[in-house]
């Protein structure tokens, strides 16, 4: 019998998001906004353990009627761009991902009906304007229909059209809710060339974000959005990534002022404090009351009560009037778009720190109660509900350095270290800007490692792993800046000849120090299973041509015996016994040590083991590489590496 290809697998459960039913993002449905307008979430608010929820919020007492010449109830294109001081130009090559789960099989058609309402030019398949894939960046099989995200994709594409006409859309479309499938969507969207990423959806923080954050959103060089929620106070993940702009939500209603709108904190937005990730550096000079990531950075119109037209009809009956955050987050990604390509090396959430006062203050409103004001009250500058404010044109979204707030010290960051257990490190931070003397402190150090009030990190590693160091430094003037970076420490060194020298040899904590294409690292419940532990690297089964690889660079000392290990289990689809279709190749440095082929299919994991005592005094890369030819899948699942000295 065929074994499924990846594409049907179930969720890998690596860094997935808990989403529980007491938690403070879950709601009942129908629910009342406080001004009385009945509305319904689209998505299960509910969904079980390591599943998140969609945050589109339907109008159920609107029957938009899109009757000539009356256009629909809701804002539409030109209210949109005249709110928040926007034209539709210099958009003609941007692309604007959206990621959503499950498909909605009339996405392109209802997004023809809602542009050509509005006098947008048509944007379809057969122009190259529109395009949909699965989480794997393929146009076929596409994950299977859900009439709650169809309102959630028809939303998102429609916001997209609204602010930015000109711009292509890319719907990604993962095969369920889970962070792991999301996840793989926006690592195919950047993949594809996708320099603007929307994520409308998440779930509460369960511990896992740092390692999602390593594996799915840090791509510099490309605007990731993300929407804060709509349950009111309360963090939600990935809005409270260090690598995404976290767009919070307003109420936006026309004003007779010289602007012709005006806005307040939208009650259902999300705000607050990271449990686990670290305040990012362009949040180093802002008042947020948080130690850690603070969300929101800004906002967009997200009131199903001054809400939008959209059209949809998976699911609905045509137009509707739409809300929540799920619509601010596609409205800026599409802003950045008009702004302009992101620095290739930006992090673009840094890009409205420094220029907010190009955007619109919105500085009434909050979404709750809080100990802390500014995290739930709007106000003048940086709250948690509106963040810096909304739009005001694209200044504040457009690249031209990122430099911290006026008058704070920024750090150099050193960029990735590495060690070896039993080896001496040392390493001198340095900072510019701000009022000397600084005063340093970290956290994330790897064990053995400390330091010192001047910056100079040093000590003797104790123990193998993968780290993620923050280095924050504090001026005279009490102002701070910060710096994170990754540290990886490896066994055997000091020149003796015994231990295991590769990190994360079982892939049990992310990809680090592990370089891998997209989607390698999988966890048991996947559709395979680990040999050790509950992760595994699993590289093509695809049925399609396809190449995956694993990476690591590593040094054998010299004099020492070495030994490359591993288990693999090998399972195709493929029925000859004599034709090598699909092929994995094992290389240390430039030797090819091993290759395997589907004609080694077999039942479970065979462990291999290979003598690299030749490659002594060197460091080299170990490297796993599959590729599969156009048809019948074969998967390489890998585990329990090891380059054990001796």
């Amino acid at each position: 019998m065929r074994s499924p290809s990846r594409w049907l697998a179930a969720l890998t459960g690596m860094a997935a998001l808990a989403l529980t039913a007491g938690s403070a993002l879950a709601s009942a449905t129908p629910i009342a906004t406080p001004s009385n307008h009945p509305v319904t979430h689209v998505c299960d608010q509910n969904p079980k353990p390591g599943f998140v929820s969609c945050f589109a919020l339907r109008r159920t007492d609107v029957t938009a009627s899109p009757n000539t010449p009356a256009l629909p109830s809701g804002y539409g294109p030109s209210d949109l761009r005249s709110a928040y001081n926007l034209t539709a130009s210099g958009s003609a090559s941007a692309t604007v991902a959206i990621i959503d789960s499950n498909d909605d099989p009339n996405a392109e058609s209802d997004l023809a009906t809602y542009r050509s309402t509005y006098g947008l030019p048509a944007c379809t398949t057969a122009n190259g304007c529109f395009k949909k894939v699965n989480e794997n960046g393929q146009t076929s099989p596409l994950p299977s229909g859900d009439t709650g995200w169809a309102g959630e994709i028809s939303l998102d594409v429609d916001m997209v059209s609204a602010i930015c006409p000109g711009c292509h859309i890319l719907l990604v479309e993962a095969n369920q809710p889970s962070m792991s499938d999301l996840g793989t969507a926006v690592n195919t969207a950047v993949s594809m060339g996708a320099k603007y990423v929307s994520n409308s959806y998440g779930g509460s923080e369960d511990g896992t974000e740092n390692s999602s954050d390593s594996s799915y959103f840090n791509h510099p060089g490309v605007a990731i959005t993300a929407s804060t929620g709509d349950s009111g106070y309360g963090i939600s993940y990935p809005s409270s990534s260090a690598y995404v702009t976290a767009v919070g939500g307003t109420s936006l209603s026309k004003a007779s002022n010289s602007r012709g709108w005006t806005e307040s904190a939208w009650s259902g937005a999300g705000s607050g404090c990271s449990s686990d990730v670290a305040k990012p550096s362009f949040q180093s000079g802002v008042t947020t009351g948080c130690n850690n990531r603070a969300d929101a950075d800004v906002s967009a119109v997200a009131d199903p009560n001054t809400g939008l037209a959209v059209y949809q009809t998976y699911g609905g009956s045509g137009w509707a009037v739409y809300g929540g955050t799920s619509a601010s987050s596609p409205i800026i990604a599409s802003v950045y778009a008009l702004a302009g390509a992101p620095g290739s090396s930006d992090r673009p959430a840094a890009y409205p720190y420094a220029n907010a006062s190009a955007l619109y203050d919105v500085t009434s409103g909050s979404n709750g109660s809080c100990s802390t004001a500014v995290q739930c009250k709007a106000g003048a500058g940086w709250d948690g509900p509106t963040g810096l404010g909304t739009p005001n044109g694209t200044a504040a979204f457009t690249a031209g350095g990122t430099p911290p707030p006026p008058g704070s010290p920024s750090v150099t960051n050193p960029g990735s270290q590495s060690g070896v257990v039993g080896t001496a490190a040392s390493l001198q931070l340095s900072a510019t800007g701000g009022t000397a003397p600084y005063t340093w402190s970290a956290t994330g150090l790897p064990a053995g490692l400390s330091i010192s009030s001047s910056g100079l990190i040093s000590g003797t590693p104790t123990t193998a792993g993968s780290n993620t160091v923050t280095a924050t430094v504090t001026d005279a003037a009490s102002k701070t800046g910060s710096a994170s970076f990754s540290w990886t420490i490896t066994t055997g060194g000091g020149g003796g000849c015994s231990g295991q020298q590769l990190g994360n040899a079982g892939f049990e904590s992310g990809t680090a120090p592990w370089t891998t294409t997209s989607g390698v690292v999988n966890a048991n419940g996947s559709g395979e299973t680990a040999h050790g532990g509950t992760h595994f690297a699993w590289l093509d089964g695809y049925g399609t041509t396809h190449t995956d690889s694993a990476t690591q660079s590593v040094a054998i000392p010299a004099g020492c015996h070495a030994t490359l290990s591993f288990y693999l289990h090998i399972d195709t689809a493929e029925t000859t016994t004599t034709t090598q279709y699909d092929k994995l190749t094992v290389k240390v440095g430039s030797t090819t040590v091993a290759t395997f082929s589907n004609l080694n299919a077999n039942s479970g994991y065979v462990q291999h083991s290979y003598d690299v005592s030749s490659l002594a005094g060197q460091t080299v890369t170990v490297s796993f590489s599959g590729s599969e030819d156009s048809s019948l899948q074969t998967s390489f699942v890998l585990d329990d590496t090891a380059l054990t000295l001796s």
